[in-house]
């Protein structure tokens, strides 16, 4: 079975707010590498539409929007080629080697996580969320930036129950950003 992973930048308060995060080259490299180690990305609604109008242009033409650096075309060129499963009930299609799923969402993603391959890799808050509810994820990582934030959502509040994780990596950032990789406790 492939295991289901999900990254995500949150600042040292909690917040997940993508506009208050300052991704450098490292960190860019870093998230254009785990993507390229997962058979298929998961999205919802949200970040599909903001990947895609992000990431896609940039990659099919080259051409960065001004103030873009360089360093971000490998990123963009890894997450436009990879295989997308998106998640809604609202979508009526999607493309950029894009799929919807739809149903119920355990059971998809159960049956996405039995296909042989290197693994699945989930992003976002509402839909990871969700993920943790049914305890589907297998690995969570936290890029942890030393910023304050203050304001913006942040993750897996209201989650109902609590989930029990056991660190297995962590790696530094000369930027400060923090790499914190963990497992959930099953069965504890």
């Amino acid at each position: 079975m492939r295991p289901l992973r999900y990254s995500i930048n949150v600042s040292l308060d909690g917040c997940y707010d993508h506009q208050a995060m300052g991704p450098d080259e490292e960190l860019h490299r870093h998230a254009a590498n785990t993507l390229a180690q997962a058979d298929a990305l998961l999205f919802g609604r949200v970040i599909y539409g903001l990947m895609e109008s992000a990431w896609r242009p940039v990659a099919e033409t080259g051409v960065r929007p001004e103030g873009m650096p360089e360093w971000t075309l490998p990123f963009a060129q890894t997450i436009h080629a990879a295989k997308k499963y998106v998640v809604s009930s609202t979508l009526k299609q999607v493309d950029w080697n894009a799929e919807l799923l739809r149903g119920d969402l355990g059971a998809e993603v159960q049956r996405l996580k039995q296909q042989p391959g290197k693994g699945l890799y989930v992003a976002g808050v509402q839909l990871p969320m969700a993920l943790a509810q049914l305890g589907l994820i297998d690995e969570y990582e936290f890029i942890v930036h030393p910023r304050l934030v203050g304001r913006g959502p942040t993750l897996f509040a209201g989650l109902p129950q609590h989930v029990d994780l056991r660190l297995v990596g962590q790696k530094a950032f000369r930027s400060g950003a923090m790499v914190l990789r963990y497992e959930p406790v099953r069965g504890a």
